[in-house]
């Protein structure tokens, strides 16, 4: 009994971590440029979510089931092919299903084999640990990344078109937002979340680096 609440305990620490203590957007400060790119649009900002989040949670449990068998000279090469390989698979299928939205994301589903969030959590976590706390962590970091991405994109979404999903929520009398829909845009409400967020979970950088 100890065991399993032990084992369990773990689990909701990885995932806790993973969306709020060391969120990669709002903590550990990774995802930047694509989640400033995609974000004008919730559609295309949960495509990308789920994107990187799939790509992170079977890099990770590949890299776990194979991280003792990896020459430590080429790991990191090892990495890329297994990232590039699940990039891959999943552009093919958004382009097969959602060509709409793939055309909308562009070169930016592709660079989620470039996405920092990814090779971290591999050389961070999958390397160290078996695959069931790896698949725990991709998908905790995932879901982070997920989190602020939807936040950011419903706010900029409707002040820069008035529409969510595409829909028109705002009168025709509303006053869109240009810059909304520009990389400006989203860097000012992504910078205004990761402030609200660090106020939220205590989570401060002393001048030195050192977190408080």
């Amino acid at each position: 009994m100890k065991l399993i609440r032990l084992r369990y305990t773990r689990w909701f620490n990885i995932l806790r971590d993973g969306i709020s203590r060391k969120n990669p957007i709002v903590v550990t400060v990774l995802g930047i440029c694509s989640s400033l790119a995609i974000t004008n649009k919730v559609e295309n900002a949960i495509t990308m979510g789920l994107g990187v989040t799939f790509v992170t949670m079977m890099s990770s449990a590949v890299i776990a089931a194979i991280r003792n068998i990896i020459p430590s000279k080429v790991r990191m090469i090892a990495y890329m092919v297994i990232i590039s390989t699940l990039t891959i698979a999943f552009q093919l299928v958004l382009a097969a299903y959602l060509p709409a939205i793939n055309k909308a994301l562009g070169a930016y589903v592709g660079l989620i084999i470039t996405n920092c969030i990814v090779m971290g959590r591999a050389e961070a976590f999958a390397v160290k640990n078996p695959v069931r706390y790896s698949l725990i962590d991709g998908f905790a970091s995932g879901m982070g990344y997920t989190f602020v991405l939807l936040m950011a994109s419903v706010i900029r979404e409707i002040l820069a078109f008035g529409t969510l999903f595409n829909i028109q929520i705002m009168p025709d009398t509303f006053p869109t937002w240009a810059v909304m829909a520009l990389a400006p845009g989203g860097f000012f409400v992504i910078s205004l979340f990761v402030w609200g967020i660090r106020e939220f979970i205590r989570y401060y950088e002393s001048p030195e680096g050192e977190v408080d």
